[in-house]
């Protein structure tokens, strides 16, 4: 594996979603965002369903922060249920018995990041229909509309994705998309991350992790959950990694994070080690350590990242931390509020931020 000599600074623009408005494809009837939420469109048979799949629509959505995610995917379908980040439209993926696909193709494997039927090529599975599963265990068809390889990476393959949204009757991405990236694309990713933020090894399931999520950006980070560092796994710094992100203190898989936070991420491994230097996005002089994180959330903590109160953090899981003497963690990163049963093996990950103060804006806050 290629060695990084360099830091990662994570500018974590806390992916405010686009709500569920229902976009109008360019071919289709004329229709305000507000009443595509309603479900009051008459259904269309599976023929004409199929038929729409990977198609170009219209940008049609509405803008509401919606605040962090983990999938990367929009919460509901319908503008008119805004839910909470631990709510996804499309949480899981199944491998085999695909709703539609070219019989020369059949069932996908997951190899690494990359999605190969038979034919070995990404590309032959386009046009394939998949049964997925959201958060609320209803089904959902995906179609892969797209694939392009990463050209930095042999390993990761893009994708293009739609889902079928049954409250407007039709295909749409279900990805979030943010202000700088208006059409998400997603990563295949093995296992299913469930609504506390933990990872399972679920058999002929998959995640398709929007570019817009955390599961996909700690890939793009270094973290690839299939790969080893130095004979190491990665697979738990990943992890660790979708906590650290979210600011997931108390591993439950509520963040504590705003949108245009600025952080510094860096491991025991040497995968990304601290940033020293100044840039355009980053001042290490106003930077501080703020906490440490394992793959079930933060072992200890110096302060919180959005400047709430830490007595909010031991008060939402009471008996996860105490505050006790200062654990030195080496090169000036201490804290005292510490899992209870603390351990400095389990502790894979760090991170620096800037102090916000309680109360503060986001914007007030920005560098």
């Amino acid at each position: 594996m290629k060695t990084w000599n360099k830091s990662l600074i994570a500018s974590m623009c806390l992916l405010f979603t686009t709500p569920a408005f229902s976009a109008s494809p360019a071919s289709s009837r004329s229709q305000s965002p507000a009443s595509a939420a309603v479900s009051t469109v008459a259904p269309v048979s599976e023929t004409e369903r199929y038929a729409r799949r990977c198609q170009s629509h219209a940008p049609d959505r509405g803008n509401k922060p919606q605040g962090t995610l983990l999938w990367g995917t929009r919460k509901e379908w319908s503008a008119r249920h805004q839910g909470d980040e631990r709510r996804s439209v499309l949480v899981s993926v199944d491998l085999e018995a695909p709703l539609r696909s070219d019989a020369q193709v059949g069932s996908p494997r997951l190899e690494k990041g990359r999605l190969v039927g038979s034919s070995q090529t990404a590309t032959s599975l386009v046009g394939t229909v998949l049964r997925g599963t959201s958060s609320q265990g209803k089904p959902v068809e995906v179609a892969l509309c797209g694939a392009e390889p990463s050209p930095t990476d042999p390993d990761v393959v893009w994708y293009r994705i739609e889902a079928w949204n049954p409250v407007a009757q039709e295909w749409e991405n279900p990805c979030a998309a943010i202000g700088t990236v208006s059409d998400p694309r997603a990563l295949a990713v093995s296992g299913v991350w469930d609504a506390s933020g933990a990872h399972h090894d679920v058999p002929g399931k998959f995640t398709l992790a929007c570019e817009t999520g955390v599961i996909s950006k700690c890939i793009s980070w270094g973290y690839k959950p299939w790969a080893s560092w130095n004979g190491q796994s990665l697979a738990e710094l990943h992890q660790a990694c979708t906590r650290m992100a979210r600011a997931d203190y108390c591993g439950n898989g509520q963040s504590h994070t705003r949108e245009g936070t600025v952080i510094d991420i860096y491991d025991g491994l040497g995968v990304l080690s601290r940033t020293t230097e100044s840039s355009a996005s980053w001042e290490p002089s106003r930077a501080t350590f703020e906490a440490a994180w394992a793959p079930d959330g933060a072992t200890c903590l110096s302060r919180t990242r959005d400047g709430q109160a830490m007595e909010k953090i031991l008060q939402e899981c009471p008996e996860r931390f105490h505050v006790g003497e200062p654990v030195d963690l080496g090169q000036g990163d201490r804290c005292t509020v510490q899992r209870v049963d603390m351990n400095k093996g389990t502790t894979l990950l760090r991170n620096q931020s800037y102090e916000r103060l309680q109360g503060a804006s986001a914007q007030a806050a920005a560098p």
